[in-house]
Parts: C-alpha cells; sequence; structure tokens
C-alpha cells in the first residue's frame, strides 16, 4: 500500500503506518490525517512532537498509560489526562499519535 503526498509515494502497512520512519515530514503526518478524516491542530502538533522525541529518546512508541503519564510531566496535568488525547485522537491516543507522527504502532495496541 502507499500514501501519496505532493507526487511522492511512501509506504505503508495495512492499517496506514508508515514502512520507513524516516519518510515521515509534516505533511506526511496531515494526509495520514486526512485520510480519518481530521485535521491537524497545534494541540495535536504538540502531542505528535512530543511523540517524536519521545521515540527519538526510548526507540520505542509508547502504551497509551505510559503516553498520558509522560505527556503529564513535560505538559501539564491539563494534557495529561485521557481525556483531553482522547478529544485530540478518538481513535486511540497513542494508536492514533503514533501513525501520524510517522511511528510503529505502539506494543500492546489492537
Amino acid at each position: 500500500m502507499a500514501l501519496d503526498v505532493n507526487g511522492t509515494s511512501y509506504e505503508v502497512d495495512e492499517e496506514g503506518y508508515l514502512a520507513n520512519l524516516n519518510d515521515w515530514n509534516p505533511d506526511v503526518a496531515a494526509a495520514l490525517a486526512a485520510a480519518d478524516d481530521a485535521e491537524l491542530t497545534d494541540a495535536h502538533w504538540e502531542v505528535i512532537n512530543f511523540l517524536r522525541e519521545y521515540y527519538e529518546e526510548y526507540q520505542i512508541a509508547p502504551a497509551v498509560r505510559v503516553l498520558t503519564k509522560a505527556i503529564g510531566k513535560k505538559l501539564g496535568k491539563d494534557k495529561g489526562n485521557s481525556k483531553y488525547l482522547y478529544e485530540l485522537f478518538p481513535y486511540g491516543p497513542a494508536k492514533q499519535a503514533c501513525k501520524y507522527a510517522g511511528l510503529p504502532k505502539p506494543t500492546g495496541c489492537v
């Protein structure tokens, strides 16, 4: 499967996750979101950028519980809670946000 963005084709798996993490860029993130009928706001980007930094440091995509706790530490309790994250990413904060961030599906996500 492939995702076409600005004339470039990017390989994705059957769930729409990028096959090559190095292919990610903000335009790819926006296209992945558009495929889900979502538009990325500054709040989305804050979580996406957090996830990319987290992945760079730990080489793992965090499950939702770890993500919620880590965001709470870095961005504050008002953002580090499930309600806020599910409002941004209704299909699952870890799963959907990692997809838009160009990261693999978190371990334990169905």
